[in-house]
């Protein structure tokens, strides 16, 4: 029998398919008439499945014994079926006995503190259904404003930079459209890696159309390759290079005049603040040792951008900086100033880290937006201000779905305090991870190969998930739904599609139209939002999600900080500047592809790379050890490489052991708080061992 649904890794969000016999997967595969996947899958969609009957699957529900000791009163009437010892500090216990010791803790905190010592932290690995029940019961059931999700790490200021500008914080076209297009901008994005079925769209176009491709990056990715322009960009630059880019339009008249005046405010007040601004002026490369030759390439960059029909793509590399929301901001100007937008071939593609990225706060599970996008009733805490009051008290309890910040989040050391300070934890997982070591009550759920539910991809396509195989535990809306009635508030939905039909009702203008029978139809094509009678490829065709339609430039100023500041002093400096990112064959924190025979075989260990112009440095260093004034990490394998420049560092962040993210600290974008991942600076030390 073969079954299609949706992977739900990457943000590609591809649509895949099973063979499946006696509630087992044999093989996955893609059909040829999928929209997104046009029948070719990256090597987690073809091998990351068979985590689903791994031994460690966490099948059932668990209670800290310590919570339980600690609790003994408020649990004194109340008989478990049964306690069952797992290890030295859990039981298993039943599902009924689990969600009734979560609501009564959780009834008990806020009835003696409040419903805002309460918070809710969901991640993108669940379905839109969950998500929207996760904020419902926070928000309405609980109380409490608290909620956020793993848009915090990843792409809220995208978000926020394309809304300010824009309207709307979204993917402007399909990824079909790069069939379309004539010049492709690929920028803090390593995606073969990180999203490599649109890698394979860009890729074909080179070599079957030659259309040409400028990178944009720290290092050189497997995409330089293949592109005209490589640009090797100092740490911590995206805003100064865009703006570059949008001087040389301006002062070249390169600028789509007939656009500019037709759907954009504000032109004139910002083509004086870029002409006087001198971080702006290409010319100003010359000043930046190892960096001069960016000069003459951002000017050939730009000149192709404005006059050719482009698509801009971008990662975490933009996002992860203290100027993240202002330099989306200014990839949207350049789509203003040249007309890039609003048609076929020309757009915004912001590549979201998790397939459901965009769906989670599509639905209202960030603290600043309900569903829909529609302002709270009150606004919550953002994470980074959720961890602060857990050290000092204010949240009491916390309850996390599939969103390891014991692991991917910044500053670890903090974090951990944080965690150890809540009177209630609960956690839905796949597997234990670094979250689960903290726990109190442990749900274990069902993964997307396992459920129905709507996944929302980096294009704003809708695909509807269907179980490969059948398993016994909940999925993560049914573990919310009997907490809530227990804790005092029925929320009467015995699906998925009983869910799905409140988001539709909640957020009309997105998914309104966008009916379990409609999705069913079109399950290997997907509808990409905003959904009613039809569904909408392209965005910002006539005006923009704005009140009055049109575009605004808002200028930002570039700031010299970090590498820059030093390179400037001179072409030597003591330290390294550290940047990471992903692997292929890895999925965040691996939970799910470490439990991947084959994946989990292929790259079991996190590798720093360091330049060949830095080698002598690294010479009979096999293993180091990184230190910031936050932490240090485990010791690293030293991989000497071509890709990245003198002075600066790259390393992965998916394996736990490899304490990357001890390194981060509390910096992170001044408008929306994600975290400064992509750049700090570092002392390389010897392990504790040599001495």
């Amino acid at each position: 029998m073969v079954i299609d649904s949706v992977c739900t890794y990457c943000g590609v969000g591809c649509d895949i398919s099973a063979e499946v016999e006696e509630n087992k997967i044999l093989k996955m595969f893609a059909k040829e008439e999928g929209v997104v996947s046009q029948g070719r899958l990256c090597i987690k969609g073809k091998q990351g499945w068979d985590f689903v009957t791994h031994p460690k699957r966490l099948r059932n529900a668990r209670v800290r014994k310590s919570f339980l000791s600690a609790n003994a009163a408020l649990f004194s009437d109340f008989d478990m079926d049964y306690l069952e010892p797992v290890d030295h500090d859990f039981y298993e216990i039943s599902y009924e006995s689990a969600y009734e010791l979560a609501a009564r803790k959780l009834k008990s905190l806020t009835d003696e503190f409040g419903s805002h010592t309460f918070a809710a932290i969901g991640g993108a690995r669940t379905s839109c259904e969950s998500s929207y029940l996760f904020q419902h019961f926070t928000r309405h059931v609980v109380g409490s404003p608290h909620v956020d999700n793993c848009a915090r790490v990843c792409h809220s200021p995208s978000l926020k930079g394309m809304r300010l500008t824009i309207g709307e914080g979204a993917a402007t076209n399909p990824f079909d459209d790069i069939y379309e297009t004539e010049f492709l901008v690929v920028m803090g994005s390593n995606t073969t890696e990180g999203h490599p079925i649109v890698a394979n769209r860009m890729l074909d176009v080179i070599k079957q159309k030659g259309v040409e491709l400028a990178v944009m990056d720290v290092r050189r990715i497997q995409l330089s390759k293949s592109a005209t322009h490589h640009l090797s960009i100092p740490y911590e630059a995206n805003l100064m290079m865009l703006n570059m880019m949008a001087y040389v339009i301006i002062s070249e008249n390169l600028v789509n005049a007939d656009f500019i005046a037709a759907r954009t405010k504000g032109y004139e007040a910002y083509k004086q603040s870029i002409l006087n601004d001198p971080y702006a002026n290409p010319d100003y490369l010359l000043q930046i040792p190892g960096y001069e030759s960016l000069r003459e390439e951002i000017h050939s960059v730009a000149r192709k951008y404005a006059t050719r029909k482009s698509l801009f793509f971008w990662g975490l590399g933009i996002t992860e900086h203290l100027d993240g929301s202002y330099a989306v901001m200014a990839i949207t100007h350049l789509a203003l100033l040249t007309g890039n937008i609003g048609k076929r071939g020309a757009g915004l593609m912001p590549l979201r880290g998790q397939n459901n990225v965009q769906g989670t706060c599509d639905v209202g599970m960030l603290p600043y937006y309900a569903p829909d996008y529609q302002p709270p009733k009150e606004v919550g805490m953002m994470t980074p201000d959720l961890i602060n009051a857990m050290i000092e008290g204010k949240i009491k309890a916390l309850f996390n779905i599939s969103e390891d910040i014991a692991h991917i989040h910044p500053n670890q050391n903090k974090i951990h305090s944080a965690l150890k300070n809540l009177d209630l934890l609960i956690v839905n997982e796949l597997f234990d991870n670094e979250i689960t070591k903290f726990a109190d009550i442990i749900f274990g759920v069902k993964s997307a190969y396992e459920k129905t539910g709507v996944y929302v991809n980096a294009e704003r396509r809708l695909h509807l998930s269907q179980p490969f195989i059948h398993v016994t535990m909940p999925d993560d809306w049914e573990v919310i739904a009997e907490i809530s009635k227990r804790y005092g508030k029925d929320l009467g939905v015995k699906s998925s599609r009983d869910v799905w039909e409140s988001v539709r009702v909640d957020a009309p203008e997105r998914f309104g139209g966008a009916s379990y029978e409609k999705l069913e139809a079109n399950r290997l094509r997907g509808l990409q939002w905003p959904v009613q009678d039809e569904d909408t490829p392209v965005l910002h065709l006539h005006d923009f999600r704005t009140k009055d339609g049109l575009g605004a430039f808002r200028y930002k100023q570039y700031e010299p900080r970090g590498q820059i500041e030093e390179l400037l002093k001179g072409p030597e400096y003591e330290g390294y500047y550290l940047t990471t990112g992903r692997v292929l064959v890895h999925y965040n924190n691996a939970a799910q592809t470490n439990a991947c025979e084959k994946l989990g075989r292929s790259h079991s260990e996190d590798i720093l790379l360091v330049s060949v112009d830095d080698e002598e440095f690294f010479e009979y260093k096999d293993f180091v050890v990184l230190k910031s004034q936050y932490g240090e990490s485990a010791p690293l394998r030293v991989k000497v490489s071509s890709t990245v420049k003198k002075g600066t560092l790259f390393t992965t962040f998916h394996h736990a052991k490899s304490r990357i993210n001890f390194l981060f600290g509390d910096e992170y974008d001044e408008l929306i708080k994600t975290a400064r991942f992509k750049s700090v600076k570092v002392e390389v030390i010897k392990p504790d061992y040599l001495d």
